[in-house]
């Protein structure tokens, strides 16, 4: 299975490189764009799952790589200030 790193820049202005194990979130996210922080969090939350479940049909089990990086999205965007945007600035193969 193809996985990629998407590289996002938060509203305090942190930097991170997020995993999926799929491609899918090319689907969800484009490279340049800022989403408002809870649209990215739904965004984000819908391809880690998707791809976890691509995962599961593949190999006959989900991705806890990709629910430890939802859980990371999750509690960061706990930490940001309400009504930010979320830049996704890349995507590396």
């Amino acid at each position: 299975m193809p996985e990629m790193r998407f590289h996002v820049r938060w509203p305090d202005g942190r930097q991170e490189a997020c995993y999926s194990p799929s491609l899918v979130v090319k689907d969800f996210l484009t490279p340049g764009e800022s989403y408002p922080l809870d649209d990215f969090v739904e965004k984000t939350r819908t391809a880690l799952n998707i791809a976890s479940e691509r995962v599961r049909e593949k190999y006959g089990f989900a991705c806890s790589s990709a629910m430890d990086q939802l859980a990371r999205i999750e509690a960061a965007a706990q930490r940001q200030e309400p009504g930010g945007q979320v830049t996704v600035e890349s995507f590396e193969p």
